[in-house]
């Protein structure tokens, strides 16, 4: 646990190496990783965040990507471990992405998975599913996905960290999303899952654990 941005933000860590950085997706924890968690900190220290207002970490009134990227960015520098690899899903892909947008320096590279740039790249009916879900339970979970992020795509060329595209082929959003952000950033390289869905190739699965290790072992 480490007090970052004025709240109290849980973490594992574990092995030894460079820094890699795991945020996890909506209303999730870090133990999604767990099977990539024992591969890599072999090779990387590895440090599994857990979200605010998820798992271990301090809740708040505050539902926001943006904070969230600045939780993790005084996370880094609290720690002093940048520049760090990060692997985003879902929700901590839009976290490392904004990361990425806020100060670049920190980051090595980083592998945004089932990331989308606004609540329209989800699909008709994912859309009318959280739509429906939010006004029967109220969750601001739900309302921060239906809401945010608001990322303008022409604002991707400025990115210039490698990264790693990856979603599935029957993800929750249009399929032509997953390319357009590749195409979007300079050095960036794309992998759709067949398939699969939104989670299936990374929640408690180590798939893409070859891919991903000679991602971030590879010069660029």
């Amino acid at each position: 646990m480490i007090n970052v941005n004025g709240i109290n933000i849980s973490y594992k860590k574990s092995g030894s190496g460079e820094a890699l950085i795991l945020l996890h997706g909506n209303g999730e924890d870090h133990s999604i990783f767990a099977p990539l968690i024992q591969k890599f900190h072999h090779n990387y220290t590895v440090y599994a965040v857990d979200s605010r207002n998820h798992g271990l970490s301090e809740k708040t009134t505050v539902y926001d990507y943006k904070v969230m990227a600045d939780d993790i960015y005084a996370l880094i520098m609290a720690l002093a471990i940048d520049p760090v690899n990060i692997i985003g899903f879902s929700d901590g892909a839009i976290v490392s992405l904004l990361l990425a947008l806020h100060d670049q320096s920190v980051i090595s590279k980083m592998a945004l998975l089932g990331v989308n740039l606004s609540p329209a790249d989800f699909n008709a009916e994912t859309f009318e599913f959280m739509q429906q879900y939010y006004e029967q339970t109220g969750d601001p979970l739900y309302k921060m996905m239906l809401e945010q992020p608001q990322i303008d795509i022409s604002s991707l060329k400025d990115v210039t960290v490698p990264a790693f595209v990856i979603g599935a082929e029957n993800d929750i959003y249009h399929p032509e999303v997953f390319s357009s952000i590749a195409e979007a950033l300079p050095h960036s390289k794309l992998k759709v899952v067949p398939d699969h869905d939104h989670g299936s190739y990374i929640i408690n699965n180590d798939l893409l654990y070859s891919e991903l290790a000679d991602f971030f072992s590879n010069s660029v």
